[in-house]
């Protein structure tokens, strides 16, 4: 077992005992690990803001704060299958294998036998066509979107012509026709668009953007009106 595998499983065994302390010796012999493994394991829980504490005495040992951290997601096949399908046309969004990842995750936390349920049901589900095309869009861009970094691209516009940019990424645009990365343009002073597959290179820097607040109306795309995602 990986180190974030258990950092994840040493969660889930506090939760599962709360209030009730597990000690450094218990857990270090259901981890196969040393006690001052488990100690580190815990110092870096605590660092990142999880509510553990340690609780002295010859019972005590470390404990959870169960109303401060949520429970495993259950979810049923038919949800997890329409996640599945849903993530389907993630295909060739910045979001692909971000998707990819979460969905795996969602069936290691279903319980095992919805899992399975899930994977006969999944297998009967069939697609017509090939899928299309897609650019790849390199991890970086989309780390340095949510870190909002400035990015340093090099872009291609429709007429063939190549620019080097500094651009301040500000989010996404999808449409019918493809992806955007949607960003302040320093070359050109203004707010841009620029389609995924015609960004031939792109460099992360160290520089924190601004945050800039833009409405679906500054925005000038071909295929129509923007609208603006939500969980609703």
């Amino acid at each position: 077992m990986n180190r974030t595998d258990r950092l994840y499983a040493l969660v889930e065994e506090l939760r599962a005992v709360a209030p009730r302390p597990r000690s450094a010796t218990w857990l270090a012999a259901r981890f196969e690990v040393s006690t001052r493994t488990i100690e580190r394991d815990i110092s870096a829980l605590q660092q990142a803001g999880t509510p553990v504490w340690a609780e002295p005495g010859r019972t005590g040992g470390y404990c959870l704060d169960r109303s401060r951290t949520l429970p495993p997601v259950n979810f049923s096949p038919d949800e997890a299958v329409a996640v599945a399908v849903a993530l389907h046309g993630a295909v060739g969004t910045p979001f692909h294998a971000a998707g990819r990842t979460a969905l795996r995750k969602l069936l290691a936390a279903m319980r095992d036998d919805d899992a399975a349920a899930a994977q006969d049901l999944v297998s009967r589900v069939h697609l017509v066509g090939a899928d299309p095309d897609a650019p790849v869009v390199p991890p970086l861009l989309t780390d340095a979107v949510s870190a909002r970094r400035v990015l340093r691209i090099r872009y291609t516009d429709r007429d063939g012509r190549s620019t080097t940019r500094d651009v301040e990424p500000v989010g996404y645009v999808g449409s019918t026709t493809g992806w955007y990365l949607l960003g302040w343009c320093r070359l050109r002073d203004g707010l841009r668009a620029f389609r995924l597959d015609r960004v031939d290179r792109v460099t992360a820097t160290a520089e924190t953007a601004p945050r800039r607040t833009v409405h679906p109306g500054d925005v000038q795309v071909p295929e129509g009106d923007l609208r603006t995602l939500t969980f609703l």
